[in-house]
């Protein structure tokens, strides 16, 4: 049984994270969850993942947000710190909001036939603002929970977190929205690869 820790920095990137780990065949169990709002907490704990990947895969998923490059974030991340084999750092380009409308299907059944989906939502500068705007032609329950009116301004709605979590569990689909979002598609590739090695060298 290979244990796996997940260290996310909100609500949404951890449902994300646990639908990616649902998708593995090898046996495993999940032993952590590790979040906190913002990716400064999982930046600050860099040591003590790369420690506790020396006994399991952690799978640390955190935004590209207006970053320039992934391979320099995750070099920044891991600039001082040893080899860890076994951890997983995956950067969503550039929210996690950009793999949740990566799946048009699904993202479709939530949001209803009005608003164009993104073909390739790696390339949105703002996932989030896009996310809210389809949001705003939703079903009314739907929108509701997603999105506000803020003095003009679109704002996540207060059900925003619950709504998306509950719908990423049962109906996102991590391989279908990655055929659409690059990012994903290499998580998704990097994570089953880890998690296999881990099995066989244990």
């Amino acid at each position: 049984m290979t244990p796996i820790a997940i260290a996310t920095e909100d609500e949404l990137s951890e449902a994300v994270a646990l639908r990616l780990v649902a998708e593995i065949h090898v046996p495993h169990e999940i032993t952590h969850l590790l979040r906190k709002n913002g990716f400064g907490y999982l930046r600050s704990r860099m040591g003590n993942w790369c420690q506790m990947a020396q006994h399991r895969v952690v799978l640390v998923v955190t935004d590209l947000d207006q970053g320039h490059c992934v391979v320099e974030l995750c070099q920044q991340w891991q600039a001082d710190q040893p080899m860890a084999p076994h951890l997983v750092l995956r950067v969503a380009v550039r929210e996690v909001e950009s793999w949740v409308l990566a799946d048009h299907l699904a993202m479709r059944e939530l949001i209803g036939p009005r608003g164009v989906l993104p073909p390739k939502p790696d390339e949105l500068p703002d996932p989030k603002l896009a996310l809210l705007h389809l949001a705003k032609g939703a079903p009314r329950a739907v929108r509701n929970d997603l999105f506000r009116d803020v003095g003009g301004q679109p704002r996540q709605g207060l059900g925003y977190n619950a709504r998306l979590v509950e719908w990423v569990r049962t109906r996102w689909n991590p391989e279908l929205a990655a055929q659409r979002s690059p990012s994903l598609a290499r998580a998704r590739k990097r994570l089953q690869k880890t998690v296999r090695d881990f099995s066989q060298g244990y």
